[in-house]
C-alpha cells in the first residue's frame, strides 16, 4: 500500500543520552515519516525552547515532544507537569520515551497528561521496529497539531 507524502512533523527530542539522542535520530532517518528533529538536553532548556525564551527565540513550535523521565536540572514529570499547565503548551502532544519500566512512571506519565508511554530499546533494529510502528499510528491514525490532515 502506498501513501501520500505527509508534511514534516517538527519533533522536540528532550534527552540528555548522547547515545540515545544518535539511536533516535538513526531509526527516525530511515523511517518513510518526515520529520524535523530538534533536541535539548535538559528539562530547564526544553521549557525555554517551548516558550521560545533566551536563544530559542525563534524556535518552531513542535508538533510532537519526545520526553525523557531521567534528566538534569528538571526531569521529565516535571517538565510534563509544566507544559500541561501552560496554556499556550497543553495541547501539544506527550510521548515518554525512557528506559523506565517502572509502573509508577508509567502511571504518573499519564496522570500528568502524557499521550504515550514508549520503553526506549536498546538496539537500533529494535528501536527501527519501534518507529516504523509509531509511523504508523502518527501517520494513519492520530492528528497532530500543525499537520494538514
Amino acid at each position: 500500500m502506498t501513501h501520500d507524502p505527509i508534511d514534516p512533523i517538527e519533533i522536540l527530542l528532550v534527552e540528555d543520552n548522547e547515545d540515545d539522542i544518535i539511536l533516535i535520530e538513526e531509526a527516525f532517518a530511515g523511517a518513510r515519516m518526515m520529520n524535523v528533529i530538534n533536541n535539548v538536553r535538559d528539562g530547564e532548556a526544553a521549557l525555554a525552547y517551548l516558550r521560545r525564551e533566551g536563544s530559542y527565540k525563534n524556535a518552531v513550535r513542535p508538533g510532537l515532544i519526545l520526553l525523557d523521565i531521567n534528566m538534569p536540572k528538571k526531569n521529565g514529570f516535571e517538565v510534563l507537569k509544566a507544559i500541561k499547565a501552560d496554556s499556550q503548551l497543553q495541547a501539544l502532544p506527550v510521548i515518554m520515551l525512557t528506559t523506565s519500566e517502572r509502573e509508577e512512571d508509567i502511571v504518573l506519565s499519564y496522570a500528568y497528561g502524557a499521550c504515550s508511554y514508549v520503553r526506549k530499546p536498546v538496539s537500533l533494529e529494535r528501536f527501527i521496529d519501534v518507529v516504523r510502528k509509531f509511523e504508523l499510528y502518527w501517520t494513519l491514525i492520530s492528528l497532530v497539531p500543525g499537520r494538514r490532515g
